[in-house]
């Protein structure tokens, strides 16, 4: 009696178990109600935002420009038709050569040169947002729009400090981008560009604000890059970097490249709100002025901080006060840490360099400093910068060389590993440069110039003055050692 209901029991079971596979068997054939609403809710999701970037799109293109540009350069005296012993850096160290050697025709070519980038119209009588190193020295600008139209473009003005330029085409009733705040822009939100990488025209790359505030990169004089990961290539520069809402946040300006090759996922992008500025002033004046006021600064270090009795890093270090300068007016010291401009919080020698020179000159600004530990606030009343100021060579400013330096200090010299040494460090290599093409890296000593010690930025500076465009011989130690440097910086 007792197996026959054991047997029952376990039939029921196993009946029980059956009915519960079959269920669940059916639930997946039929499509789980659950899973399915979640995988239509994300490729909906995915749907809009395809959406948003076509919207983006369309809506953006008939904006953006096409830009060919000619230009005719000096072209050097071939090598293959000259002796090693004709050239000006020979001749400066090694002397003239003597009758023995034989002579050869120079010959002084000119040709003209193609190169294409991007623009965008931002009024619709045809003024164009572009970048300088795209329509610098042209010749002849072309402008060519997305439905055809052809127009040859004037130049209104320039400022290769930070590499912004308008230029203007003869239209009415033009398709315009609005422009944005790049302020408001955050870490992690979608961008597009919209340019003619390889001039394919029209090209839309899709990626996220990577970083804000770059600086030091060695691109333009005044740096506060947008960093992207949106696919930027040649032909792009000078195109849009756009949010969802279809606004100009940014100019697509350079990008991260190693051996000359292409896109690496790093770009970099001016932002508008500079560009706005900068754009206001050249077609109101055709040129750009700037504020200064008359400091060399420098970045705090946790050593640097330390020493110096703060708690954090946050400000900028003034290394040394010009004299009859507004700093030295308004009682500015050597030592001073500047933590604030007109209350807003200063946290690099970039950004503070970048607020100065976009003051209007002959504004008061309230400059907030640390001295001794205690704060105070400074009311220093911004100067027009010079146009010998603007073109020095200093420890944030890059040389003729391409290269920007500071004095070796205590903790310069900790820091780089040149304790017991005197000279003058590179802090910055501008790509593309004499410096660069000759090996200049961030970090180098910098002993002698033509064979004499140079001991400070002045030094280094009235060196070069001197020297004028003629090669110069550098004395550098490195890590690997002591050696010498030629540069040509005409070449």
């Amino acid at each position: 009696m007792r197996k026959a209901v054991r047997k029952k029991e376990h039939r029921i079971t196993l009946l029980h178990v059956l009915g519960v596979a079959w269920f669940f068997i059916a639930l997946i054939l039929l499509g789980m109600p659950g899973v399915t609403n979640a995988q239509d809710k994300a490729l909906e999701n995915l749907r809009e935002t395809g959406k948003a970037f076509a919207s983006v799109a369309k809506n953006a293109s008939p904006a953006v420009v096409f830009i060919r540009v000619e230009k005719t350069v000096s072209q050097g005296p071939f090598l293959r038709h000259r002796s090693p012993f004709e050239d000006e850096f020979f001749k400066r160290f090694f002397g003239e050569p003597g009758p023995g050697f034989p002579q050869f025709p120079q010959q002084q070519q000119k040709r003209q040169v193609q190169s294409q980038g991007s623009g965008f119209i931002i009024t619709p009588d045809g003024y164009i947002l572009t970048n300088n190193h795209v329509v610098g020295d042209a010749d002849r600008v072309t402008v060519k729009l997305l439905d055809g139209r052809e127009f040859t473009a004037k130049t209104v003005g320039t400022d290769p400090p930070t590499d912004v330029a308008v230029i203007k085409i003869d239209a009415e009733g033009l398709p315009v981008l609005a422009l944005g705040d790049s302020d408001r822009i955050e870490v992690g939100e979608w961008v597009l560009a919209l340019g003619n990488p390889f001039g394919l025209s029209h090209t839309l790359t899709a990626g996220i604000v990577s970083a804000k505030g770059r600086s030091s990169v060695g691109i333009t004089d005044y740096e506060d890059f947008i960093q992207t990961d949106a696919a930027i290539n040649p032909g792009n520069s000078g195109g849009p970097l756009i949010d969802l809402q279809g606004k100009v946040v940014g100019i697509n300006t350079a990008i991260y490249s190693r051996n000359g090759g292409g896109y690496m996922g790093i770009g970099f992008a001016i932002p508008v709100n500079m560009a706005k500025n900068i754009y206001t002033q050249l077609i109101e004046h055709g040129n750009v002025t700037r504020g200064y006021l008359g400091v060399t600064i420098q970045d705090l270090t946790a050593e640097l901080a330390k020493s110096f009795g703060l708690s954090d890093t946050r400000g900028v270090l003034v290394s040394q006060v010009m004299p009859d300068t507004p700093a030295e007016k308004a009682g500015m010291k050597q030592g001073d840490v500047i933590v604030s401009l007109d209350g807003k919080a200063v946290d690099t020698s970039a950004s503070l360099r970048n607020e100065v020179a976009m003051t209007v000159p002959g504004t008061t600004m309230k400059v907030g400093v640390v001295r001794d530990g205690k704060n105070r606030t400074l009311n220093v009343k911004v100067e027009k910068m010079s146009e010998d100021m603007l073109t020095s060579s200093s420890s944030e400013d890059m040389s003729s060389l391409g290269m920007s330096v500071a004095t070796l200090t205590r903790d310069l010299a900790k820091q780089y590993g040149f304790e017991n040494e005197s000279g003058v460090v590179v802090t910055g290599v501008d790509q593309g440069s004499a410096a660069a093409r000759v090996g200049i890296r961030t970090g180098m000593l910098v002993k002698e110039v033509n064979r004499r010690p140079v001991k400070n930025v002045k030094e280094f500076e009235d060196a070069l003055k001197k020297n004028g465009k003629k090669p110069v011989l550098l004395f550098i130690k490195d890590d690997r050692g002591s050696h010498f440097v030629a540069i040509d910086p005409g070449k």
